[in-house]
């Protein structure tokens, strides 16, 4: 499974998630996109997930809070009780055994991040 994790600024388009994708490697080989579970039915992320086809998992705040992330962020750390949401999203709906395939990315904009985990879950 290869799962891309987003978070994002309530004023996002779907034009800053798909830039952070491209600069997190893009779509190829994605199996699923995640998100905090209050922002999985963002038009922006319902949006790109019909574009490309792929669900979307919404994670709850203490799977989010769980993984260790390579970016650690303060005010996200205070806001959400992760380095990155990204990372954490991806990693978390990826499975316990996932790893991310680089520390996230951000949009040009700096509206969205993402990050692409590798993993196992189903």
């Amino acid at each position: 499974m290869r799962v891309a994790g987003f978070g994002f600024r309530a004023a996002a388009g779907v034009d800053s998630l798909v830039d952070a994708l491209d600069r997190a490697g893009g779509a190829a080989g994605l199996t699923a996109l995640a998100a905090p579970a209050d922002k999985a039915h963002a038009p922006c992320l319902t949006q790109l997930a019909a574009r490309l086809a792929l669900p979307v998992h919404g994670i709850g705040p203490d799977a989010l809070s769980a993984p260790q992330t390579q970016t650690r962020s303060p005010r996200v750390l205070a806001m959400r009780a992760t380095g990155s949401v990204a990372e954490a999203a991806a990693l978390a709906a990826a499975g316990p055994t996932a790893c991310l395939i680089g520390p996230r990315a951000i949009s040009n904009d700096r509206m969205a991040t993402c990050a692409i985990a590798s993993g196992d879950a189903t």
